[in-house]
């Protein structure tokens, strides 16, 4: 059984940058997907981003301003968010997939979430 714990999540004004972080514990490898959805009031879960063997994707809407990474000693992936916007304001979930699953619908892990609001 994986859990993942997520941080760094806060009010910041537009234009600003935030980190998260999500600690996994238990038995998670390299080769397992690790990633970040947001989910913003009155809408779907998205996928932002995700991370494999330092391959990695990002949702066209975070291109350019977000940057993924993960340091597998720790089994810590984080999500360095830049010129964040007001529309960034969601509550973002770190996942996980047990190797060798990637579909965005099979995700096996879910953190508890982190607040992130922007504003204007």
């Amino acid at each position: 059984q994986v859990q993942l714990v997520e941080s760094g999540g806060g009010l910041v004004q537009a234009g600003g940058s935030l980190r998260l972080s999500c600690a996994a514990s238990g038995t998670i490898f390299s080769r397992d997907v690790m990633g970040w959805y947001r989910q913003a009031p009155g809408k779907q879960r998205e996928l932002v981003a995700h991370i494999t063997f330092g391959n990695t994707y990002y949702a066209d809407s975070v291109k350019g301003r977000f940057t993924i990474s993960r340091d597998n000693a720790k089994n810590t992936a984080y999500l360095q968010m830049t010129s964040l916007k007001p529309e960034d304001t969601a509550v973002y979930y770190c996942a996980a997939w047990q190797f060798p699953k990637t579909h965005p619908q099979l995700v096996d892990y879910w953190g508890q979430g982190t607040q992130v609001t922007v504003s204007s």
